[in-house]
């Protein structure tokens, strides 16, 4: 069984962060009859089920329903947002995924002027999603990059959690069930890019995780963010099938080798600036 799907029920985003690659493929949203399709083909081979790859899954009017079907058919449903939206998003708490997780490093990326009604919003909504029982994550993913609002962000949150809070090894624990998380910001691949090149590398794309894109493709991991290696259509073929691929195969078998195959995976900036795949 793969760990986790990243799963795009949107690729349309209400922010233009910085740091974010952006698409250029066709806006669109999944409908129900294709969440249900896409979801039956993942059903039994993905533990995890993230609704996220590029997008705001927050923009899709049906995230309550998908999440509840999610969980109905085996997954855990985990959400990740920039938090903009989360005063229209109640029923989300309703629907309760498993984890959402909040990147409020979008707010650094955009120059918002709102701080105190940025976090007020968050924060009233992350009190209540935990006090439900689901674990919450308030990412800070830009060590080594802009760092320079992440202070003031600290203090307008210990007004609503009191400081002390209890230290963990990738951030700090505020109470039950709600974390600040810390990563090193990085750069998404890109196969025109030199800067990371890279043949001897190993990865845990199509070992514990894919993605599924708007459109049905199948891709290794969630920073194929242009669908590049396009690995097969999921409305159209079992998730096995694809799986099983020349080109999926070749892929799986050169990380085994700390090998990468795929021009796009020698220049993953990810993997080079955090190094959590290197073995």
């Amino acid at each position: 069984m793969i760990t986790r799907c990243y799963l795009e029920i949107t690729n349309i985003c209400n922010l233009n962060c910085f740091f974010c690659p952006k698409t250029d493929r066709a806006k669109r949203r999944l409908t129900m009859d294709e969440f249900e399709t896409l979801t039956n083909r993942l059903q039994g081979e993905i533990k995890f089920l993230y609704f996220h790859l590029m997008g705001e899954p927050l923009l899709h009017p049906l995230l309550p329903q998908f999440i509840t079907i999610a969980r109905a058919k085996g997954f855990i449903p985990v959400l990740t947002t920039n938090g903009t939206l989360l005063s229209q998003g109640y029923s989300v708490i309703d629907a309760l995924p498993h984890k959402i997780q909040i990147s409020l490093h979008s707010h650094e990326g955009n120059s918002r002027e709102d701080a105190c009604e940025y976090i007020n919003e968050v924060m009233k909504f992350s009190l209540e999603a935990a006090a439900r029982g689901i674990v919450v994550v308030l990412r800070f993913w830009n060590e080594g990059g802009s760092e320079s609002n992440n202070d003031n962000l600290i203090q307008l949150i210990s007004q609503y959690v009191p400081q002390p809070w209890t230290q963990r090894y990738d951030g700090w624990r505020l109470k039950e069930n709600l974390y600040i998380e810390y990563d090193k910001i990085f750069e998404w691949p890109d196969s025109e890019r030199d800067e990371y090149a890279c043949n001897e590398s190993f990865c845990y794309a199509l070992r514990n995780q894919i993605g599924v894109l708007v459109d049905g493709s199948v891709v290794p991991c969630c920073l194929d963010h242009a669908g590049e290696i396009n690995l097969g259509n999921l409305f159209e073929k079992e998730l096995d099938e694809i799986l099983s691929s020349p080109r999926a195969r070749a892929i799986y078998d050169g990380f085994t080798r700390h090998s990468a195959v795929e021009p796009l995976c020698r220049r993953c900036g990810y993997a080079a600036v955090t190094k959590r795949f290197r073995k």
